[in-house]
């Protein structure tokens, strides 16, 4: 037994100093021109009741020295009352960096880029939530009111000049400075990109026509109706280039050598997740603008073990007024309960497992970070996929509501 814990104890340490390495290599690298403007495209339709807007945006691959083009689509809510906060491009005084987006409870500061669709700089006009549903302002989206009731109309009236601009500082980049909302909405709980986002940047980072050497600045898939759903008709092409875009001829004697670099996009198993101390220690100088409120906030990372997940209450009984309908209810939400808590304790099984073959097996630290890096994608995507669970069936259960247009709902949350 001893034996066993002074080997978990050095698998720990030669983890934590791999991880450290690999988060140090990932904090310096910087991108020394600007990402081209945003394009312009229509919004597809909206799939269904609890779905968000989450707007394109270029993300950047280092093995091809390019940025690329992840387009525009709609996700379903990872938790009730979360609103998204967009990614974006930000100067960090000797090149841009790019600021993951994440879900949270109030919209946080995303570079006051214009996305459009509710997204214009700051906060978001697209919708709200209220009493645990949520309301679509029909005037900036694209929705079908015979299939979603839950909408008002309300004119925006954007006091900014409207550009295409979609990179915060540097030369030509927005000016824009976190509003105190904003940095208040940094400390907040917030949640990483899910895996429906994560699989969508990752398709669009495959297909070379989304390249902006390639489309230049007009990808032919500007927005999807579904995540990762790149054909069929819920595809929209954009219809030009925000602006004429021309690359530095060299860039690529500016940037890293191609070889083991991430991708600028959101975390997958081989990248921290939104909350992550990373972005904290990369260095802002100059005259730069103020850096993403979030990424000097510190916050604990994401659990890499279904172990150390904090316990989830237990569901909180329906109250529709419809005793019958209410008991049905519970029953679901207990059944929904039971079986995430059964594989919350499998998952706990199976990684306690993979420890004890990695020490009988003297495990090299390579191999060690592997393995926990999968430890951490299991228990994120289990997570996202219970939230989603429990978010489906909340839209389920969820009484039949009278139809909005026309007024928004009183109360904003």
């Amino acid at each position: 037994m001893r034996m066993l814990v002074r080997s978990r104890s050095l698998l720990f340490a030669l983890f934590m100093m791999v991880m450290s390495v690999t988060s140090f290599a990932q904090v310096a690298v910087t991108i020394s021109f600007g990402p081209p403007a945003l394009p312009v495209y229509e919004q597809p339709l909206c799939p269904g009741e609890g779905y968000l807007w989450t707007p394109g945006y270029w993300a950047y691959d280092y093995n091809y020295g390019d940025y690329y083009w992840v387009p525009g689509t709609w996700v379903l809510v990872p938790e009730v009352g979360y609103l998204w906060t967009p990614p974006y491009w930000g100067w960090g005084g000797n090149g841009f960096l790019f600021h993951e987006g994440y879900w949270g409870p109030q919209v946080g500061f995303y570079g006051g880029i214009a996305y459009g669709y509710g997204y214009f700089g700051h906060g978001y006009e697209g919708g709200l939530w209220n009493h645990g549903h949520f309301y679509y302002n029909r005037s900036v989206n694209n929705i079908n009111v015979t299939n979603i009731h839950n909408v008002y109309n309300t004119t925006v009236v954007n006091n900014t000049t409207i550009n295409r601009v979609s990179y915060n500082g540097g030369q030509g980049g927005i000016t824009a400075q976190p509003t105190a909302a904003e940095e208040a909405a940094a400390g907040e709980r917030h949640l990483p990109p899910v895996a429906a986002q994560t699989q969508h940047a990752q398709v669009a980072a495959s297909n070379p026509q989304l390249r902006a050497t390639a489309n230049h600045g007009k990808p032919p898939i500007a927005a999807t109706a579904n995540p990762a759903a790149f054909s069929g008709s819920g595809v929209v092409p954009a219809k030009a280039a925000g602006a004429p875009y021309h690359p530095p001829v060299n860039r690529a004697a500016t940037q890293p050598a191609a070889g083991n670099h991430p991708v600028a996009q959101p975390p997958s198993s081989n990248h921290p997740p939104t909350g992550s101390t990373e972005r904290a220690a990369v260095p802002h100088t100059g005259n730069a603008p103020a850096a993403r409120p979030e990424n000097n906030v510190p916050r604990p990372p994401t659990p890499t073990h279904a172990k150390d997940l904090p316990p989830h209450p237990q569901p909180t009984p329906p109250n529709t007024g419809n005793a019958e309908m209410d008991k049905k209810g519970q029953q679901q939400q207990q059944k929904l309960y039971a079986q995430q808590q059964e594989e919350h304790q499998k998952l706990v099984q199976q990684q306690e497992q993979d420890h004890q073959r990695a020490a009988q097996q003297q495990a090299n630290a390579a191999r060690i970070q592997q393995m926990e890096q999968q430890h951490q994608q299991q228990t994120q995507q289990m997570e996202q996929r219970h939230a989603q669970q429990q978010q489906q069936l909340n839209v389920r259960q969820a009484p039949p509501s009278s139809h909005n247009e026309g007024r928004p709902p009183a109360e904003k949350h």
